[in-house]
């Protein structure tokens, strides 16, 4: 299972720099929309990472079903504080390793 990363080449430079190999640089909300659509139908990926200030601008249905999504995983990070890694991995594994 491949980790991709979504999201402006800001966000993604890090993640490349660290190796990973799957980015996906979108300039907009609608091409980020069909990358993550076509991410979520592949089976390659186990894990996708999303900028969260870009993934508040998509669709409500989509942002619904990349939030109960369990195969692939979507994370989204970004610089303000959210719960969505939190409640991933307490989905994920039943635990709330926070507490």
């Amino acid at each position: 299972m491949k980790i991709a990363v979504v999201g402006d080449s800001e966000f993604t430079l890090g993640f490349r720099l660290a190796g990973v190999e799957d980015i996906h640089n979108s300039t907009n909300p609608e091409e980020m929309t069909d990358v993550l659509r076509d991410l979520l139908k592949g089976g390659d990926v186990g894990i996708i990472v999303v900028d969260s200030d870009e993934m508040l601008q998509l669709p409500e249905r989509l942002r619904k079903k990349l939030s109960d999504s369990i195969s692939p995983t979507v994370l989204g990070i970004g610089t303000q504080e959210d719960n969505t890694l939190r409640d991933t991995i307490r989905k994920a594994i039943g635990v709330d390793l926070w507490k």
